[in-house]
């Protein structure tokens, strides 16, 4: 064996890229706590403020509500593998990576998929919807509400109509957004939702806040077939996180404890307020990407205010800006995916990462890295920024 490898050290990075995100020295502080056992009486009561708090922050009174363990991918599959039987048939709208990949995993799960694609960078029409079910009843409607990889908001209640019409329960994706813009479960009639906390929550990757209404539960309590994953079935799952305290697996205690404090955070600064932070910063770094001559890829009325996805200028190398960025300025952004690969960056405000000084930093060092590769940009990004902090 070689030497043995020094302590961890990990450089401090700006993140302001889709996620991880920044996270609050305080909840670092809780993940530190001691640990205790996954039994021991004084975690259970951890546990039930958890359930509380994302209650709280996800806009539902749903009983079944916990944090599943494992990154938001876990609370997709969450969702999917619990209410989708073989033969069942399933609606996904598709308007980026994370609709996608709902459709790679409920034909897993052995369900009929039927796809409703739409154009990158925009918000699902409902009519689009209702035209790939052709008038069909479905089990699932699946829509993404915040698409990372593309800075889509997409506006829920019209496709909640569409699942009425077609007797199906509403999934929802709220990764990139729980935890940075008001999400209200109950008040849209979703059904079942997934999130994750390297996100708006700002903790660290790790877990994924789940939810399902009454009707989803009573759906996973009819089923006929067993659910296809024996680590998410929340058969079993829901009684650690109920009354029963049965035992399942070991749970991540001490990333429970973060998310304690992340939620704690987010309802101590109250949903409202928080989601006006992040429109604000939002606001401020687009007015200074435009300023720079720089074009965001989504409308405004659709745009996901924590995820900015902006198009790279003609004779700017992405990855090279990108590596300028981390090495100059020790700031991390994302790049695109899919068909925006090479053509987009995607910039990040979330959590604590949405602040002014992160705005200002990231416009500074884009300018910096763009003017390297001989592409000076057209205007003062900061200044234009700092117009919209002063109305």
């Amino acid at each position: 064996m070689k030497e043995t490898p020094k302590s961890l050290s990990p450089t401090a990075r700006v993140l302001m890229g889709p996620g991880p995100s920044p996270t609050a020295p305080s909840v670092y502080e809780a993940l530190a706590k001691p640990t205790l056992g996954h039994l021991d009486p004084e975690f259970l009561l951890v546990m039930d403020e958890i359930r509380d708090m994302q209650r709280a922050v996800m806009g539902t009174q749903n009983e079944l509500t916990m944090p599943m363990s494992g990154t938001g991918s876990s609370g997709m599959e969450t969702c999917l593998v619990n209410l989708i039987e073989p033969g069942d048939k399933v609606l996904v709208g598709v308007n980026g990576v994370f609709g996608t990949r709902m459709v790679d995993v409920a034909r897993r799960a052995g369900a009929q998929v039927t796809e409703a694609q739409s154009e990158w960078g925009r918000a699902l029409d409902a009519e689009l919807l209702r035209e790939a079910a052709g008038g069909e009843q479905h089990k699932l409607v699946c829509v993404v509400h915040a698409e990372t990889s593309t800075g889509v908001l997409q506006d829920v209640g019209p496709i909640r109509e569409v699942a009425d019409e077609l007797g199906a329960m509403l999934l929802l994706d709220c990764v990139t957004s729980v935890g940075g813009l008001r999400v209200s479960l109950d008040e849209w009639g979703v059904d079942a939702a997934y999130s994750g906390t390297q996100k708006c929550l700002g903790c660290p990757p790790g877990l994924s806040p789940v939810s399902f209404s009454e009707r989803a539960q009573s759906a996973l309590k009819a089923r006929e077939h067993a659910v296809q994953s024996w680590y998410l079935d929340l058969t079993m799952i829901a009684n650690y996180w109920g009354s029963e305290r049965s035992y399942h697996h070991t749970a991540p205690i001490n990333m429970l404890y973060g998310l304690h404090e992340a939620l704690r955070l987010v309802l101590e600064e109250g949903i409202d307020e928080r989601e006006a932070r992040h429109r604000l910063h939002s606001a401020a770094l687009v007015a200074g990407l435009e300023a720079m001559g720089l074009s965001p890829r989504v409308p405004e009325g659709e745009r996901l205010p924590p995820l900015t996805a902006v198009s790279v200028p003609d004779g700017v190398d992405d990855a090279a800006a990108r590596a300028h960025l981390l090495e100059h300025h020790n700031l991390e952004i994302g790049g695109g995916l899919g068909p925006m690969k090479g053509n987009t960056w995607r910039i990040g405000l979330m959590g604590a990462g949405a602040c002014r000084e992160n705005v200002e930093l990231c416009l500074t060092a884009l300018h910096d890295a763009m003017s390297a590769q001989g592409a000076a940009p057209a205007g003062d990004g900061v200044s234009a920024a700092q117009a919209v902090y002063s109305e």
